[in-house]
């Protein structure tokens, strides 16, 4: 988003800016495909993977804004140091296509709409093209998150919105602390809680929707699919029994319990006793988070933040 924001307050203010973005990428490459920035003579926002090769990038975009024609440039960039061509003056070992796009005021359209359409899941794809410059289509046929064509006629393109969305299952101080991490890591970002008026759920300013519910409904709820990540971490036991009860068969990516080891060990005994499969338990994620010996409702969503990077980077 401020990528974008910056593009349009520029613009509009008539600054000329540079879209830098990966189109692709491989191995241990700094910047990731659809790592994006844009570039002014005074300022920029968004990274495309640090270092000394985002440096060069940054001025060769200054450079090119003072030019007047200023033509989209492709460039590979390959961070070995034997590499005989292309490289990047990094040693990380990666490779990496990067994008000089100039934007103009005839992009703010485009731009205003793929600000709007950033948390929307809906099948909208932004395009990037060797003769079409920016462009946003609207209910394209579902395919994968990112596509890349090199040659001299390349294309990119990538689905608009969160890939990935997270639910929180109980708006207490952790799932307070939580929210703050996830919001910074790409997540959409959900909590809910069956306590109306709780202050840490009224005044969470990072969730992205808040609801009061009952946990016995928490399957109409929650969506299923490969991209979904549900936290619980309720009240107390009972209700996080309940939560459990109703998400064990749902299809998604990551369900994960946050408790003690001995309250855990117990509600898996109930779980079994009431004749739920060692299969079934074994995907739910429980105790929750990496250990490190976290004891703060900071530190404990720094290793639960953890452990879902680990299950979505796996």
């Amino acid at each position: 988003m401020l990528v974008w924001q910056h593009a349009a307050v520029n613009l509009r203010a008539g600054i000329p800016v540079a879209l830098l973005c990966v189109l692709d990428s491989a191995g241990s490459s700094p910047g990731r495909q659809g790592f994006k920035m844009t570039v002014t003579a005074g300022s920029l926002a968004g990274s495309i993977g640090g270092g000394i090769m985002e440096h060069k990038f940054v001025e060769l975009a200054r450079t090119l804004l003072r030019e007047p024609h200023f033509a989209p440039v492709l460039r590979h960039q390959i961070h070995r140091r034997e590499a005989p061509t292309d490289r990047s003056g990094m040693i990380c070992s990666g490779e990496q296509w990067v994008l000089l796009q100039p934007l103009t005021v005839a992009d703010l359209p485009t731009i205003s709409r793929i600000k709007l359409q950033l948390r929307e899941q809906g099948r909208n794809r932004l395009w990037l093209t060797a003769t079409g410059g920016l462009r946003l289509e609207e209910n394209a046929q579902p395919g994968p998150h990112f596509t890349f064509q090199p040659g001299t006629e390349w294309s990119y393109s990538e689905q608009i919105g969160f890939r990935d969305r997270a639910t929180i299952v109980g708006a207490g101080h952790v799932a307070l602390a939580l929210s703050r991490v996830l919001a910074s890591l790409d997540f959409d970002l959900t909590v809910l809680d069956d306590r109306p008026g709780l202050n840490t759920h009224l005044l969470n300013p990072f969730a992205h929707y808040k609801r009061t519910v009952q946990y016995e409904q928490l399957l109409q709820e929650i969506p299923a699919g490969p991209h979904q990540y549900v936290i619980l971490m309720t009240f107390g036991y009972r209700s996080d029994l309940v939560a459990l009860r109703a998400l064990l068969h749902h299809p998604v990516r990551y369900l994960g319990v946050m408790g003690s080891k001995a309250k855990i060990a117990e509600m898996l005994a109930v779980l079994r006793a009431e004749g739920v499969s060692e299969h079934d338990l074994a995907r739910v994620h429980a105790p929750i988070g990496v250990p490190i010996n976290s004891r703060t409702p900071e530190e404990i969503a720094i290793s639960i933040a953890a452990e879902l990077i680990r299950v979505r980077n796996s």
